[in-house]
């Protein structure tokens, strides 16, 4: 178990759970991991792992492990070179090295590449091996900072269904920064969404998205509309082309993403998006007269603080 008191967080995290810090560029998710991590003093509170106080102890020291936006290779070291360097300091033999190295790229399906260097890696490759390197010291937390902030989307995704799979596998606590949503929410079993240094809300995936604490999560966690002071997510919007809804709007422009179709639309003053199947979507047209009803709506807490 992770237990965090630093400022107004007191976050326990159970052995082999996912956490996510949730919010945009600044609001000091890298600087609570290289707190964890210990690359920067933790000035307050304390950081302790399965009952032992790690606060004051150096970076190699400690029982984490931290994986950088960049993959932090060195260049001139074959991957063997690369996973096998942190091995050799903690005085493993050789065979020992080898056999270890060779399960760990088999666990991240990187077998096979332990002559190749990082240059003739793809990114997604590179981010493998450091995350190889990293799990192969054996922390107990294992620390991702942005891992996959450079991947195009495509690689994004399957490198999220390999996170899921190798974290499942070797039971890993990891805590998780990023600033995209599709990430927090499909990756983890805990969001902690923060905003300029401190945390607004802690929750499940589904906590963070049906009842976000304020606008600020709601509108982080996902899509928001606000209409008449009441606001709803895109996929709870119904569109009707009669009189069978509420209220009523003209279809500005119909997007399609592959399987669903983004529909905004103009009601007053107001501008409501709206998701869709693709082939319900296809009966609407730009300009159309429609009506809607809005079939959940999000109510915000007073609070804003933990």
């Amino acid at each position: 178990m992770l237990d965090l008191q630093i400022q107004n967080l007191h976050l326990k995290i159970k052995a082999g759970e996912m956490v996510t810090l949730l919010g945009p560029s600044g609001c000091g998710k890298t600087t609570l991991l290289r707190k964890i991590g210990g690359f920067i003093p933790a000035t307050e509170g304390e950081v302790m792992v399965q009952g032992k106080d790690i606060t004051q102890l150096l970076p190699e020291v400690r029982p984490t492990a931290m994986v950088f936006p960049s993959d932090n290779l060195w260049p001139h070291m074959t991957v063997f070179q690369n996973l096998s360097f942190g091995l050799t300091l903690r005085k493993h033999n050789r065979k020992q090295i080898q056999r270890e190295v060779a399960a760990m790229l088999a666990i991240v399906n990187m077998s096979l590449t332990d002559e190749l260097h990082p240059h003739e890696l793809t990114i997604a490759q590179q981010q493998r091996v450091a995350m190889a390197r990293a799990l192969l010291l054996k922390p107990k937390v294992l620390l991702l900072d942005e891992p996959f902030s450079k991947l195009d989307e495509n690689a994004r995704a399957h490198m999220y269904e390999e996170l899921i799979r190798i974290q499942s596998e070797l039971k890993t606590t990891i805590i998780l920064a990023t600033n995209d949503r599709t990430e927090a929410l499909s990756l983890s079993q805990r969001i902690v969404v923060m905003e300029e240094g401190r945390v607004v809300q802690v929750g499940t995936p589904l906590e963070i998205y049906d009842h976000p604490k304020n606008s600020y999560v709601a509108t982080f966690s996902g899509e928001m509309n606000t209409f008449e002071e009441i606001a709803f997510r895109p996929e709870d919007v119904r569109i009707f082309d009669s009189s069978k809804g509420d209220y009523v709007g003209i279809v500005d422009s119909i997007m399609l993403f592959g399987h669903y179709a983004t529909i905004r639309i103009l009601s007053g003053k107001y501008v409501i998006k709206a998701y869709a199947p693709k082939n319900s979507a296809s009966v609407f047209n730009e300009k159309q007269t429609i009506t809607f009803n809005i079939e959940k709506f999000i109510n915000y807490e007073k609070g804003v603080g933990l």
